[in-house]
Parts: C-alpha cells; structure tokens; sequence
C-alpha cells in the first residue's frame, strides 16, 4: 500500500454470463487509480466460491480482503428492481469486516441506471454497521453509455466519480481514525 493510501475494495456484484459488470469496473478502477488518494483491490463475485449454505467453507481469502479494506465501492446492475444474488450472498457471508467503513455506489442498468438496486443496498449496509456515502455514479442505459473503448461516451462520468471518490476518501480517513481512536461497539 502506498503511504498514506486508502486501500479501497470494488465489489462487483454481478455473476452473469454477459454480463457489463467488468467494463464498468475497470473504468472505475481507472479512475479509482487516477484519483490518487486509493490502492485499489477488486473483489468479483464471479471469481469466488461462496457456498449459499454458509458454511464457512472458502470465505477466509474474501474476509482477509474485505478486512484489509478502509473503504467500499459496489459495482451493481440492476435485477428485477433490486441488487444480483451473487451480490447478497457476498454481503450475507461477513460481518465484522464492513462495520464502520464507508461504502459508495456505482450502478448500471437500463432507464434506472441501477438506482433502484442501490436504494435496496442502503438499507443492508446500514445493518451491517456502514456508512452508505451520498454521491453515486449511475449509468443509464449502460450498453449506449460505454464506446468500443470501455470509456464512458458522456465526459461528466468523469466528474461524478471524481465527486464520488473526494466523498468517499474523506469518510475512510474519517472512520479510519476513528475505529483508531476507538473500537467499534458492534
């Protein structure tokens, strides 16, 4: 880790064979690494086994990652109003490793841009004692707002991850030292 970096874990939450979930990533990792203030560690919920039965069995990589993380940011499409399986049973799986840390969103999807995915997360996180940060990033109509490229056809992508990563940094710095200062009382 870079001195003085916050070590941000992305989250994608989509497992679909198809899936967008990758170009919206490394996107964002890119501006993740542009913004300057992060160390950044994808967690994709395609590339780990989680059994649904929760067994314990495979999550010790995963809660090593989310553990080390000071900050979240969850990439999620919207399914059926809501948030992808893969995404919940990632959320479901720990605990102790999202409390008092920030999480931001980044969502896709058709005429909701993923809002309504991200407004079903709100209140999960919440329960798992973290801070949703205000400031998201939303694609609308996702599949029209990448060019060939994987870079967002619309520059103000640009400005609302800038706004979402200057947000979401002050909260991790913010909770960072005060998870120091003082335990957590989960």
């Amino acid at each position: 880790m870079s001195e003085g970096s916050v070590r941000l874990a992305v989250l994608v939450g989509s497992a679909r064979e198809g899936r967008f979930a990758p170009t919206v990533a490394r996107w964002f990792g890119r501006q993740a690494g542009r913004h300057g203030g992060f160390d950044v560690d994808v967690i994709d919920a395609a590339e780990i086994s989680l059994s649904l039965a929760m067994n314990g069995e495979g999550g010790a990589p995963v809660s090593a990652r989310l553990a080390a993380a000071d900050a979240f940011v969850v990439i999620t499409p919207e399914y059926n109003h809501s948030y992808p399986a893969a995404l919940k049973n990632v959320l479901d799986w720990f605990r102790g490793e999202w409390h008092a840390k920030p999480v931001a969103f980044v969502s896709y999807g058709g005429i909701s841009g993923g809002l309504r995915a991200v407004e079903h997360l709100r209140p999960v996180f919440a329960e798992l004692h973290a801070v949703t940060i205000r400031e998201t990033v939303s694609f609308h109509g996702v599949h029209g707002r990448f060019g060939e490229d994987g870079e967002p056809v619309d520059p103000e992508a640009e400005v609302a991850a800038k706004a979402l990563l200057d947000q979401l940094e002050w909260w991790a710095r913010a909770l960072q030292d005060a998870r120091v200062a003082r335990a957590y009382p989960a």
